[in-house]
Order: C-alpha cells, then sequence, then structure tokens
C-alpha cells in the first residue's frame, strides 16, 4: 500500500513549493504530520471543482494543507468554513490560506468540533461539500452532523478510513481506531441517506454523497 502510494504520487503529483512550505512549517511548530498525501490533496481539488462545490466545510485544519487543496478547488467563487480545536493550529492554517491568495474566502472556528457544528445548524447553514479529518472516534457524530448541514447532493469525503490498512488486514499493527473504524465504514456503505465508496489512496478516503 505504502508502494503504491509513493508510485501515485510521483506518476500523479508535481511539486507545488507552497503545499511543501505548509508541511515545512507544521514540522517547525511542532505539529503532527498528518496532512492527506499530495495526491488525496489533490483528488481533493479535483471533487470540489468537477462537484462545483462553494460552501464548504472542513472539520480539521491542522497546518491548513487540506484548506488549500479544497480552496484551490473553488477558485475564487467559494468560501470554506474550518473547525479546529487547537488556535494555534487555526492561526497558522489561515496564515498558509492567505499565502495562497484564499484568505478572505476562509473563515475559522476553533474549539469542539461538535459545539461549532451544532451552532453552525442554528444559525441555518447550509454547505455541497465536507471534508472530514479530525478525531476518529468522533467520525460517526460528525458525519450525522454533516448530513444534516448538507445541501441535496452535497458531497462528505472522510480521512484515515483504512486505519493504515488495519481494517484490512489482521497482520497490519492495529491502530487504536481499528476497531471503531470496521464498524463506521459499515455504517457509511450501508446508510440510507449516501451513496458511498472507499477510495484505497492515502489512508483511505471515503467519498459520500447525500442523496436528494
Amino acid at each position: 500500500m505504502k508502494k503504491i502510494n509513493s508510485y501515485i504520487d510521483t506518476v500523479f503529483t508535481k511539486q507545488d513549493a507552497l503545499l511543501e512550505e505548509v508541511i515545512a512549517l507544521i514540522e517547525e511548530n511542532g505539529m503532527p504530520a498528518i496532512s492527506v498525501s499530495p495526491s488525496s490533496g489533490k483528488l481533493l481539488t479535483m471533487l470540489t471543482t468537477i462537484s462545483g462545490a462553494k460552501n464548504v466545510l472542513e472539520i480539521g485544519a491542522l497546518g491548513g494543507y487540506s484548506g488549500i487543496c479544497l480552496a484551490r478547488g473553488f477558485g475564487n467563487e467559494g468560501t470554506l468554513t474550518s473547525l479546529e480545536l487547537d488556535e494555534r493550529y487555526a492561526k497558522l492554517a489561515a496564515n498558509n490560506l492567505a499565502k495562497a491568495g484564499f484568505g478572505d474566502q476562509v473563515s475559522y472556528r476553533t474549539g469542539p468540533a461538535l459545539q461549532s457544528l451544532e451552532k453552525l445548524e442554528e444559525e441555518g447553514q447550509r454547505f455541497d461539500f465536507f471534508f472530514i479529518d479530525a478525531d476518529k472516534e468522533n467520525y460517526g457524530n460528525y458525519l450525522d452532523a454533516c448530513i444534516r448541514l448538507a445541501e441535496p447532493g452535497a458531497l462528505i469525503v472522510l480521512d484515515n478510513v483504512l486505519a493504515r490498512g488495519s481494517v484490512a488486514d489482521p497482520e497490519v499493527e492495529p491502530k487504536r481506531y481499528t476497531a471503531f473504524m470496521q464498524t463506521f465504514n459499515e455504517t457509511v456503505a450501508n446508510h440510507p441517506q449516501l451513496e458511498s465508496l472507499l477510495i484505497p489512496l492515502g489512508d483511505g478516503m471515503t467519498i459520500a454523497r447525500v442523496k436528494r
């Protein structure tokens, strides 16, 4: 799986000075190296573009790598709302989005994401694209909240759904959330409001469309 992803990254992605700078800044700031892979980032950009999304919600900003990929997909016509627990992470992400030219199109809400999601629902906000890449044990709660906030036909993309391959291969050392993710994947696959497919790119990305 690692070799396959390395091959895909090498063949299908080009060197990107801005995104490489983001990775370097994340490391310099002592933040975890858990940004999406280059190919996963490119997929986010393509999905945002193809879907025509204009109002994107991201759960888990980290240093802004995925935020830049999402914003590149909607160009100068969309907005990104990003939820991040750590205010320091959100500040770095905001700076990086500004460097990428999207400073006026992105807003950050810090604190527990479930509280922010509840507030967004109270405000009557609606989104046509979601990217979930945060604490895995809350994926079920995040998914439910996103469905409530979704426009008909919206896309919901979730990262790390393969848990380094441990959800499918018992010989791979399990992550702390492996068992949870196995159950969660079954839930998404059979959810009556979603049409979904898991793509084995990076650490696994599930793409789900909210049925109209």
